[in-house]
């Protein structure tokens, strides 16, 4: 009998105790609360106590969360659409101004603020920059300071954004014929520019070949004239030699090679007086016979 009036006692012992312990896991925060006013925030991992009926927990993420958002438009500073995807990383950092700031922690009120800002930064980023800066070159550089931008704006409601890429960004239908053909006029304008280059260049290369074979041919022809000259006052010097040594029989051996060219053909006609000294040996060889 004394064991049945305890039983109810114990079990009323068990609930009192269940309900005023909680636990804490380390992927979550907690928030303790007392008639609805926020009493103590909780981030370590734990176990807990509350009064059962005045305070009430309630739990939320301490991991990584991701936003993905669908593709949107945004000027550039050309007045060109881009139609931008992205996603943002986020966790939460302060859950008691996260708690205040989002409608009692309302997840989905906090995703759609969070994105309000990082909207307004790419907005203000790419209205700055040019398409190709966007694209290209200055990429890396908008997205850091549009990381920079959204974490300090994120932090009035409890969060940090722990990144924010750009995965997608195309043009519109009626922008994109526009780009490309400026790209195609762009790379005819280079192509016309490097073809303009070489014909300069080969119109160079030619004048210097040409002026090297100038050059080279004068030379030549030089050197030749100069062999040619030492080449003739050689023989000059040689002839002389030899009618020096005998001068008879040196006027002699010309005349017999003067012979030989006149009369080498049978066909060869000459009108000389027979006296002049053309005919001196011959008329001496006829006198001697």
């Amino acid at each position: 009998m004394k064991f049945k009036a305890l039983f109810p006692l114990a079990v009323l012992a068990v609930l009192l105790v269940n309900s005023s312990l909680f636990v804490v896991d380390e992927r979550e925060h907690a928030v303790r609360f007392r008639f609805g006013e926020i009493v103590q925030t909780y981030a370590d991992a734990g176990l807990y106590f509350k009064l059962p009926i005045v305070n009430n927990v309630e739990f939320y993420p301490d991991r990584i969360l991701t936003i993905n958002n669908p593709q949107e438009a945004f000027l550039t500073a050309e007045k060109k659409n881009l139609l931008v995807d992205f996603f943002v990383k986020w966790r939460i950092v302060d859950i008691g101004r996260y708690y205040t700031s989002n409608d009692g922690g309302n997840e989905l009120r906090a995703q759609q603020r969070l994105l309000e800002i990082i909207k307004d930064d790419i907005r203000a980023e790419f209205a700055k920059r040019t398409v190709p800066e966007v694209v290209s070159a200055e990429r890396r550089e908008l997205m850091f300071d549009m990381l920079n931008n959204a974490r300090n704006a994120a932090a009035t409601l409890g969060i940090d954004v722990v990144d924010v890429r750009v995965k997608r960004i195309e043009f519109r239908d009626e922008v994109s014929e526009s780009v490309f053909q400026r790209m195609r006029q762009e790379r005819a304008r280079v192509a016309s520019e490097l073809r303009a280059e070489g014909a300069e260049t080969a119109e160079q290369i030619r004048a210097d070949a040409d002026r090297q074979r100038t050059v080279i041919l004068a030379e030549a022809y030089r050197d030749a004239e100069i062999l040619r000259g030492e080449g003739d006052a050689k023989a000059a010097e040689t002839y002389a030699g030899a009618y020096n040594k005998d001068r008879e029989f040196y006027s002699f051996y010309r005349s017999i090679n003067a012979y030989r060219n006149s009369f080498g053909n049978g066909g060869d006609l000459l009108v000389l007086d027979s006296e002049s000294d053309f005919f001196r040996y011959l008329n001496e060889s006829e006198s001697q016979e």
